[in-house]
């Protein structure tokens, strides 16, 4: 008996190790076998979009077309007419460049949050987070755990803190059902409304993009580019960050259609990017004799980092690994920008569509490239510039000028109100619209008054008045004051030197936090993010970081 004993204790002492150490590994097994993994996915269907009429109305088409594009945690520098381009400029974005020139730019553009959900809800509402309440990005659940162990083993990071416990299912959180949203706005000016891509506000209970003002949507479920094991594909997995490990162990590649249940599931046809791309050019051709409203949410650049051996072997031998394959995913998206231009001339809409284009947030600096949103500090999930800075420009030629930049700060919430002057839309009665109609300032008929902008997830807040802006922080505690006329790339902290400017700034915050309702979902974690080292180098002391509510 004691000998056995012995031998138990031994047993379970080195299956107990072998576990700790391979804790990670079994982690994303348990993640791998949650939810759409248990559903097949079904070959490629057709997608059967609404047909607009026969003949042209000319009442109807008086209105102009409008297509939104926005694209996902791309950054600053990565698109040549911003930044210079990626890889130094050995890859350049000569669609998106030619859009750039033809529409009014906003130089000095703003996402709604440092992170996608926020942000898209956003645009969606003309809100700020604080009105909606829809606050934090949701996660799928498992995550947190995995973050925090890979964080401090893999780059010595500070540890990742718990949030508060969250047992609203990650599908069921997103931007409540009774917001107004631009697509039903335009709906009722007689638009046909399409969502084609991500999402990421909600799937049930009223917050899909059918429930949302949408007449047809076709819906990410999740998130490959192609299979991984596809013959076509090529893969760049990134060892040093754990939401990469989460994706590549969780995600399926997979669509829906209008509202369809997880049983009907249908595999893209083709690269995701190119997918929804050539979607687009039968929305805009299926509906040339009436005016539609596209929303086109690329997922590139996210990762799961993975292009096509094509893409991959046309941008050349660019150097490291991951930023080929990077480079490779910008140059789809540019041909995305490409074909849909190249759609509206064939169809003889050009004139008369206005093209919105932006990103939902800085580059991420889990990507591991430290030149994304150069020249500007920071990544995704920070406040600092690099985090928050995105292109947004405007192209509409019944409209608009041509070739016109813009300095006046704008932001997110600017364009639902925006979309609905340029449709001839009231906006929605007992709403309280937090953005303003660029419409005006772009046509040089006024200029936008100064106004604070705010941003916000959990204690970590900041606001841009002027040239200044303000950062404050809980964990750990700081507070961050710089001049960007001055000092654009936020070099010189003057909080110390300036506690009056500090204090005003501040005093605004505060008030916009209490004027709001408080999110509608907590936040599961604290993740510590360094502000100038990607995910590729390891934390050492003295190196800036903040924690991100998520």
């Amino acid at each position: 008996m004691k000998k056995f004993l012995i031998f138990f204790t031994l047993v379970i002492a080195v299956g107990g190790s072998v576990a700790w150490f391979n804790r990670i590994e079994l982690m994303l097994f348990m993640i791998s076998k949650r939810t759409d993994a248990q559903y097949d996915i079904r070959p490629n269907r057709e997608v059967v979009w609404q047909q607009g009429p026969e003949t042209e109305s000319k009442a109807l088409n008086q209105k102009p077309n409008i297509i939104f594009i926005v694209l996902d945690d791309v950054g600053y520098n990565d698109i040549s007419t911003f930044g210079g381009g990626i890889a130094g400029g050995l890859l350049k974005t000569p669609h998106i460049d030619k859009l750039a020139s033809e529409s009014v730019v906003f130089r000095q553009s703003y996402a709604g949050n440092a992170t996608c959900a926020p942000s898209r809800g956003m645009m969606m509402t003309g809100r700020y987070q604080n009105t909606t309440g829809y606050e934090f990005t949701p996660f799928p659940g498992g995550a947190g755990p995995l973050i925090s162990v890979s964080n401090s083993i893999d780059r010595n990071m500070p540890e990742t803190l718990p949030g508060f416990e969250n047992d609203v299912p990650f599908e069921n959180q997103g931007l409540p059902a009774e917001e107004v949203t631009i697509a039903e706005v335009l709906k009722e000016r007689g638009y046909y409304t399409a969502h084609i891509g991500k999402w990421h506000m909600g799937r049930y209970n009223g917050m899909a993009p059918n429930d949302q003002g949408f007449d047809d949507s076709l819906y990410m479920h999740s998130g490959l580019y192609l299979p991984e094991d596809h013959p076509d594909v090529v893969n760049a997995k990134l060892e040093q960050d754990p939401i990469d490990k989460i994706l590549w162990a969780r995600l399926r590649y997979s669509a829906t259609f209008n509202n369809a249940t997880d049983e009907d599931l249908f595999q893209p046809k083709g690269y995701l990017t190119d997918f929804w791309t050539n979607e687009s050019v039968k929305v805009i051709k299926a509906n040339k004799n009436r005016p539609f409203f596209l929303y086109l949410a690329h997922w590139g650049t996210h990762t799961p980092l993975q292009a096509t051996r094509a893409d991959y072997e046309a941008v050349g031998d660019i150097k490291p690994h991951n930023r080929r394959v990077y480079a490779a995913m910008m140059r789809a998206i540019d041909r995305s920008v490409g074909k849909i231009q190249q759609a509206l001339e064939e169809t003889g809409q050009a004139d008369n569509t206005m093209i919105v284009f932006t990103s939902d947030n800085g580059g991420a600096g889990y990507v591991g490239l430290p030149e994304l949103n150069k020249p500007f500090r920071g990544w995704k999930l920070t406040f600092f510039e690099g985090g928050l800075r995105v292109p947004h420009f405007i192209k509409w030629p019944n409209g608009l000028p041509e070739a016109k930049e813009l300095d006046t700060p704008v932001m997110h919430i600017d364009i639902f109100p925006t979309l609905a002057a340029a449709a001839g839309a009231p906006l929605p009665q007992n709403v309280k619209i937090d953005g303003v109609n660029l419409l005006p300032y772009a046509r040089g008929k006024g200029a936008i008054k100064e106004r604070p902008l705010f941003f916000q997830s959990g204690f970590y807040r900041a606001i841009r008045l002027g040239d200044w802006k303000l950062k404050v922080s809980e964990n750990p505690k700081k507070v961050w004051l710089y001049d960007l006329k001055e000092d654009p790339t936020e070099q010189n902290n003057l909080a110390e030197q300036i506690p009056t400017k500090v204090s005003e700034l501040h005093h605004l915050i505060k008030n916009h936090i209490a004027s709001g309702k408080g999110a509608r979902y907590p936040y599961s974690i604290l993740a510590p993010i360094l502000i100038d080292k990607t995910n590729e180098q390891s934390y050492k002391k003295g190196d800036e970081y903040i924690y991100w509510p998520n």
